[in-house]
């Protein structure tokens, strides 16, 4: 079949992009503001890793809950009840100024931001067949960067250009989200309901049969190598994404001096080559899938592209400049947002509907897991050592072990059948 004329699902797509980036807007305020927050309140390196590591322990579980509950509510309820609890948590932030008061506010943030994906993903797999659906992923996936380039420019521009105080950075990126709630709930139906949808764009949908009936379990899904081979890259990746969101603007403040008034450009230029890698990432197995390239393989050998772009920001704590760190580093991030955007298609490949939302929960809390090790590590690490340097290495070379231990777990790629 030839892709049909309807766009719906097209629109779909453009709201899971609008939400990835508002939730990555939201985590990421702090982050930016931390070297102001540190200023005014004192804070040391290990308390902003106890609230960026408790932040991943409640999204972690969160990731559990809703994998398993959007397998029952749906993608639009389950969006709905993830951006309400998270939007709740980011105006929560305006009540507190210590570490532990920001850990403790950021706890419905951190959990409903976990529905985010299971919600994304779930509706990815509903409304675009798998020809389509690493590019789909891949373009909502470029919504964290994008959050990520604009959280800077925004935030400076409202406390310094506004002279505005900290607080109402929270206040007014959580308004946003209360336009795309009624933005979901308007325009968000599944295929089959869709008021909008032709009959062409169903049956273009609908070339894969569903099946969506029945449901299991995490004991079900567990029993199968596939679930860890995703599981386990997603615990090797996940911390180098989320450690890169939450301390790379402490890393230009300590190391080159940069604070809330001028780093905003570095962040940007890396968040750009970071969304182009999600694309692209998305785009080469889909080209490779189109040549008639084995599902598996095709995402196989995307991510070892991928990867091995990931490899020079070993050395980015010694770039001489920061616009060289700022080349290593944006390379790594495109690097990631490539690798996962094919590491995500894995529930969707291989796994029936019904159970991809429980992998996707244990995916996110293997990755959540691992976030939280390296935060609480990396915290310590600065307030002893002081440097950066370690932390790079492992990032270099987390992308290569990842694909190792996701090949020996899941060589065939093969679909997996799971007992109703």
């Amino acid at each position: 079949m030839t892709p049909p004329r309807g766009r719906i699902r097209w629109l779909i797509c453009g709201l899971l992009f609008a939400a990835v980036v508002l939730s990555y807007i939201d985590r990421l305020v702090l982050g930016v503001l931390k070297p102001q927050l540190t200023a005014l309140y004192g804070w040391s390196n290990a308390g902003y890793g106890d609230i960026t590591g408790y932040f991943q322990v409640a999204y972690g579980f969160g990731f559990l809950l809703f994998g398993w509950l959007i397998d029952r509510i749906g993608a639009r309820n389950g969006y709905l009840l993830a951006m309400g609890s998270w939007t709740i948590g980011h105006f929560a932030q305006t009540l507190v100024t210590s570490t532990t008061g920001f850990a403790i506010a950021r706890i419905p943030l951190a959990f409903g931001e976990a529905g985010t994906y299971p919600s994304a993903l779930a509706a990815a797999s509903q409304w675009f067949p798998r020809k389509e659906r690493a590019l789909a992923i891949g373009i909502f996936n470029a919504g964290a960067n994008v959050g990520a380039v604009v959280t800077p420019l925004l935030i400076g521009f409202i406390v310094v250009n506004l002279v505005l105080d900290w607080r109402w950075a929270f206040i007014i990126t959580g308004l946003f989200n209360l336009v795309w709630l009624a933005a979901w709930w308007r325009l968000y139906h599944p295929p089959h309901a869709h008021p909008r949808v032709t009959a062409e764009e169903r049956a273009w949908i609908e070339t894969e049969p569903a099946d969506d009936a029945g449901r299991a379990g995490f004991l079900a899904v567990l029993r199968h190598r596939e679930a860890w081979a995703y599981m386990t890259g997603r615990f090797l990746i996940d911390p180098v994404w989320w450690t890169f969101l939450f301390w790379l603007p402490d890393f230009f403040h300590t190391r080159y001096g940069y604070d809330l008034k001028n780093f905003g450009p570095p962040l940007v230029a890396i968040y750009i080559l970071a969304d182009f890698g999600a694309i692209a990432g998305g785009w080469y197995s889909s080209r490779l899938l189109k040549r008639g390239v084995a599902v598996g393989r095709a995402r196989k050998r995307a991510m070892f592209v991928c990867a091995l772009f990931a490899l020079p920001v070993m050395f980015a704590a010694q770039a001489s400049s920061i616009w060289v760190a700022v080349g290593m580093i944006g390379l790594a991030c495109a690097a990631h947002q490539g690798f996962s955007t094919n590491l995500f298609a894995l529930p969707g490949d291989q796994f029936p509907r019904y159970a991809q939302g429980t992998l996707i929960g244990l995916g996110g809390f293997a990755g959540a897991a691992g976030g939280f090790i390296a935060s609480k590590s990396l915290g310590l690490l600065l307030d002893t050592v002081g440097s950066y340097g370690p932390f790079f290495v492992a990032c270099g070379l987390a992308y290569l072990v990842a694909l190792l231990a996701f090949h020996l777990l899941n060589p065939r790629y093969r679909d997996v059948v799971i007992a109703r």
